[in-house]
């Protein structure tokens, strides 16, 4: 009588006790590793491998498996603040904080006292030592969150009347329609603020608002004006619009606040970026609060910064809004980081030389063929909006770009004219054999030899 080959299969608690499946469990979760020795179980009976190559299979399964199903990308498209890539890769420093903040940390205890302190406090004095024009500041979990509660707090009601001139009654934010903006993945500024309840107060033109537009909606009452900075977009040509040192001005004589939303996070004035305004110098200009995201080129995670007037922040930080966009431990803890090192990924990669992209691409190419042609970054995620960064690429044929997508490690190029280019600005010096790699097998994959 012939033995079923399938009564040698191991059993699943005995494969569940292997020392290397019990420390998956505890990364992986009990469930997923229990997934993985059925489906090994299951190939086993159905003749795939043999009752001797299950433990093998589930423990090269095991190994293969993440945490997290995000997949780690190389950005190879030039482009640095890659919303679908999750903007700005952190500094190393910020890597360890988050490492460092995963258990427990004094969030909002003082250890020498015992007593209970400021949430954030180490962040909030980071943040303020980079920008010397703010007396206080606030982090919230995004931009758009410091934009809703901006909004909410500061526009919802009157202004106080200080020169006896002027009667503010109706509330609201006044804002250029060449402002009122709609930003990636049909976001519209406007119904984040109408969606709390806060009145918006067009005026002036899409291409033209002068003072006196500003001027008049402030005379029939408002709670504060807005000032944002366009994303991902250039007005030009017959146009016309209100700096914001003339616009803080007036909006002192009527004793409102004057939110300037700077969008991108630059901290001060970047040459390589001379039309993108900074928080500093909003700030300087007289903004009583300035909102900026901390994942773009402040180069940090994702977060909502808010500086400002200590007037202005009190008030915010007391509304019952904060509450609920807080920031939590992580985020505090790579901001803190990120800004107490100066130097981050971001900034250089928007300073990388252009001899040294040609470099690097020259000896990529000289690894795994194609040809290098110029081709010019980007910043992204609204920052910087048609500034070229000179660069170059390394150009492959475009069925290269399926393949290195779904490749290990992945890796995302940009396809342009029949073409897919491989642009080294934002990848890491050290990755270059990893990338060199990762195309050779994706030129093996198509059958080209490579």
């Amino acid at each position: 009588m012939v033995e079923d080959p399938r009564r040698a299969i191991p059993r699943t608690d005995r494969l569940m006790e292997h020392p290397q499946l019990i420390a998956a469990s505890r990364t992986l979760g009990r469930s997923v590793v229990l997934g993985l020795v059925r489906a090994a179980q299951d190939r086993a009976r159905r003749g795939e491998i043999s009752a001797a190559e299950v433990v093998d299979a589930v423990l090269e399964a095991a190994g293969s498996q993440r945490a997290s199903s995000l997949t780690p990308v190389l950005n190879a498209t030039g482009v640095i603040i890659h919303t679908n890539l999750g903007r700005a890769p952190l500094s190393e420093p910020a890597r360890q904080a988050l490492a460092d903040a995963a258990g427990y940390v004094d969030v909002e205890l003082d250890l020498p006292s015992g007593a209970r302190s400021r949430r954030g406090a180490a962040a909030r004095a980071a943040l303020l030592a980079r920008c010397r024009h703010a007396d206080d500041a606030l982090i919230v979990n995004n931009g758009a969150a410091a934009l809703l509660l901006a909004a909410t707090a500061l526009g919802g009601g009157p202004a106080a009347v200080t020169d006896g001139h002027h009667h503010c009654s109706h509330g609201g934010i006044v804002i250029s329609r060449g402002e009122f903006i709609e930003i990636g993945a049909g976001f519209r500024l406007s119904d984040l603020i109408t969606a709390a309840g806060t009145q918006l107060r067009e005026v002036g033109t899409t291409n033209r608002t002068h003072p006196e537009d500003y001027a008049q909606a402030l005379a029939a009452g408002a709670g504060c004006v807005l000032k944002v900075h366009p994303s991902n977009f250039a007005l030009t040509g017959f146009t016309a619009s209100v700096a914001t040192g003339e616009l803080a001005a007036l909006c002192r004589e009527y004793a409102v606040p004057l939110i300037v939303d700077v969008g991108s996070g630059l901290l001060e004035a970047d040459p390589v970026l001379p039309d993108e305004p900074s928080i500093d110098g909003a700030l300087a200009a007289g903004a009583d609060a300035v909102i900026a995201s901390g994942d773009k080129l402040l180069g940090g995670p994702q977060a909502g910064l808010i500086l400002g007037t200590g007037e202005t922040i009190a008030r915010l930080a007391r509304h019952p809004l904060a509450r609920a966009v807080r920031a939590d431990k992580l985020t505090l803890a790579a901001i803190e980081a990120t800004l107490r090192a100066g130097a981050s990924p971001v900034h250089a990669m928007l300073h990388a030389d252009p001899a040294e992209l040609r470099r690097r691409t020259d000896a990529l190419a000289a690894q795994v063929g194609g040809t290098v042609v110029a081709h010019d970054g980007r910043v992204g995620g609204g920052g910087g909006t048609g500034v070229p960064l000179p660069g170059w690429a390394l150009a492959l044929p475009e069925s290269f770009a399926a393949v290195l997508r779904t490749g290990d490690p992945a890796v995302l190029p940009r396809v342009h004219d029949g073409s897919c280019l491989i642009d080294l600005r934002c990848i890491p010096t050290d990755q270059d054999p990893a990338l060199a790699n990762a195309i050779t097998a994706a030129g093996h994959r198509l059958g080209n030899g490579r």
